[in-house]
This record gives C-alpha cells, sequence and structure tokens, in this order.
C-alpha cells in the first residue's frame, strides 16, 4: 500500500517543477523582450520602461515561486524520526 508520505513526496516534487516551470516562462517572455528592444523583433516590449517592468515583474515571481518550492518541499519532505 502507497504511504502518504509517499504521495506527498510526489506532489510536492511535481508542484515545485510547476514552479519552475513558470520561472522558467516568465524570464523567457523578459529574455525576448529584451531582443525585441534591442531590434531583433520576437517580442511586444517596445521601450526601456516595458522592460524595467518586465525585469521587475520576473523577480518578484521568481522570489514567489522559490518561496512556494520551498514550502512545498517542507511540506512533502520525509521527517526525521
Amino acid at each position: 500500500m502507497v504511504k502518504l508520505s509517499e504521495v506527498k513526496i510526489t506532489i510536492s516534487t511535481a508542484i515545485a517543477a510547476a514552479f519552475g516551470f513558470i520561472i522558467a516562462l516568465i524570464w523567457k517572455e523578459i529574455i525576448v523582450g529584451l531582443f525585441a528592444l534591442a531590434g531583433l523583433t520576437i517580442n511586444d516590449i517596445s521601450d526601456g520602461m516595458g522592460a524595467i517592468i518586465a525585469i521587475i515583474s520576473g523577480i518578484i515571481i521568481t522570489i514567489v515561486c522559490v518561496l512556494g518550492i520551498l514550502y512545498i518541499s517542507k511540506w512533502g519532505g520525509v521527517e526525521k524520526k
């Protein structure tokens, strides 16, 4: 039979991976936008202020997701005996 601790570990791993995916997606958008700002038209960040807002948003989302990963990792961790 599957133990509750095994289920928690599996769920926490999946949630941590999802947070990592969110971080990757937001930074992908920022990097593509910065390329567009440099003249390589790939995205719609059209000025310096838009780039700054995108970077600040990326940093905030990264911090929130990393905190979420830490919380979920502690929740899904195996208890010490």
